[in-house]
């Protein structure tokens, strides 16, 4: 449930409330607004104490939520929840642009992609340093060796990155270099990965199930979120279905019904969705169309050589065309593209 302070609320009277939410064995999840204080009640049946709760000073009205996922949904938070990603506001006006390939396989093909994806206009570097793959005898990533790549690659680009976390063990690790966990679709339901990701307090990718409704992909979130962890991203990767001409089918219909149900900032990745590089680009106009707050797409300068899903990954100059056309399709719709920074070690060179 919900306890809506009144607008003439004290801090004590706030705190007083908190206290009696922690006595009676609650936890409070505090969103503080312009006008008034929302303090969002979890635990088993609190509800049930609504009356005590509608007697303290202070308090303006009870209102139940009725969606069980209760911190991710708008009837906690009604307006988009945003944060800043080194530059760019996530979930704002502003569509963001993730861009990088699927696994760093060596220095020079990290570096010259995240240049060139820079330089069409991405805002944010995407790399894998752990890769769960359906094969075991699959490339598997370079592990920190390539967490330290992607973390000088940042020094010499200023670009955030986003890289993802295949156990609870890992998240620490992963935090010390990256900007953003990824939590991928085979690991949206492990719950214990959730719980870390929720307690180390760095910004959240989680990609939805291959399998899993939005409701679960929105539970999933609920852990993070419970955690006092509301830097989330959430990602449609596409699911499966009877349909095989594609990798996975795109749910595009994913994308405004999650902007309906939730606060949390929403995008698309086409890439995964589509497994082919030649349907990446029409997926992803049709994502910002739809009201997606950014994209994450899979670049490598040379894909027939990818050590990882190199038939689904654009090279250089396609990403460039689709963000040209993305700027179009955003500002149609209300939206806008950012600008990408200036390489850091480059500012100020002629």
């Amino acid at each position: 449930m919900m306890i809506i302070m009144s607008t003439e609320a004290t801090e004590v009277q706030i705190d007083e409330v908190l206290a009696k939410i922690d006595t009676l064995g609650f936890t409070p999840h505090t969103s503080r607004g312009a006008e008034r204080t929302v303090i969002g009640v979890v635990g088993n049946n609190p509800i049930n104490a609504r009356d005590t709760f509608m007697v303290m000073d202070g308090v303006d009205r009870i209102v139940p939520i009725s969606r069980p996922y209760k911190l991710a949904s708008r009837e906690f938070i009604a307006e988009n929840s945003t944060f800043p990603l080194d530059g760019v506001q996530m979930g704002g006006d502003g569509v963001v642009l993730i861009a990088g390939p699927c696994a760093v396989e060596d220095r020079n093909q990290l570096l010259e992609t995240a240049l060139a994806c820079q330089e069409a206009g991405a805002h944010a570097l995407r790399g894998g340093a752990f890769k769960p793959r359906t094969s075991p005898y699959a490339f598997q990533g370079l592990g920190e060796k390539a967490l330290e790549m992607l973390a000088e690659v940042r020094e010499i680009t200023g670009m955030p990155v986003v890289t993802e976390a295949m156990s609870p063990e890992q998240v620490p690790l992963i935090a010390k270099y990256a900007d953003v966990i990824q939590i991928g679709a085979r690991n949206m339901q492990n719950y214990s990965l959730l719980n870390a990701a929720g307690e180390s307090q760095t910004p959240i990718l989680l990609k939805r199930g291959m399998s899993a409704t939005i409701e679960e992909l929105l539970m999933a979130a609920e852990y993070i979120l419970s955690h006092g962890n509301r830097k989330i991203i959430l990602c449609e990767r596409g699911i499966r279905t009877y349909e095989t001409s594609t990798r996975n089918t795109t749910d595009i219909n994913a994308i405004p019904v999650l902007k309906s149900l939730t606060h949390l900032p929403v995008i698309l990745d086409p890439s995964h969705s589509t497994g082919q590089w030649q349907y990446v680009t029409a997926v992803a106009r049709a994502g910002i169309a739809a009201g997606a707050d950014g994209l994450i797409i899979e670049v490598h300068p040379n894909p027939e050589k990818a050590m990882s899903d190199g038939g689904q990954s654009l090279k250089p100059e396609k990403f460039a065309t689709l963000v040209r056309q993305i700027r179009g399709i955003a500002e149609a719709v209300g939206r806008y593209v950012p600008p990408s920074k200036v390489p850091q070690k480059m500012q100020g060179q002629a």
